[in-house]
């Protein structure tokens, strides 16, 4: 869902302006600020499409993973004592709860009936 808002609603140019953009003032060139933040967006909702039809799985939590790392790294540069039990904790541990679990027991998922498909 949050994919499809800064998609949709707030636009990924506004979400690169509105959340990246005040991280001008570090270290990170601009160009690689507008790049992230226009990208994030589409990759949260390009990742939840996928994990909501189960259509390479690990492959999307891994990207969300990456956008996890990233939102993190950004936290920490404007609060080194950022909180992560609030923001990264939770969606961590869904990702790697999922990510953990074996992929036949995931019956309704399009990776499983793919693989039924090809043992055929």
């Amino acid at each position: 869902m949050a994919g499809f808002w800064k998609v949709f609603q707030l636009g990924p140019l506004e979400h690169a302006r509105k959340y990246f953009l005040p991280f001008s003032d570090t270290f990170l060139p601009v160009w690689s600020l507008w790049f992230v933040g226009v990208t994030v967006p589409l990759i949260e909702l390009l990742a939840g499409a996928l994990l909501i039809l189960g259509l390479r799985t690990r492959d999307a939590l891994i990207a969300l993973g990456f956008v996890l790392v990233v939102v993190t790294f950004g936290h920490l540069l404007h609060e080194p004592l950022y909180n992560f039990s609030g923001h990264v904790i939770p969606r961590l541990a869904l990702l790697l709860l999922v990510l953990w679990c074996p992929r036949e027991y995931d019956r309704f998922s399009l990776d499983y009936v793919l693989t039924l498909r090809s043992k055929r």
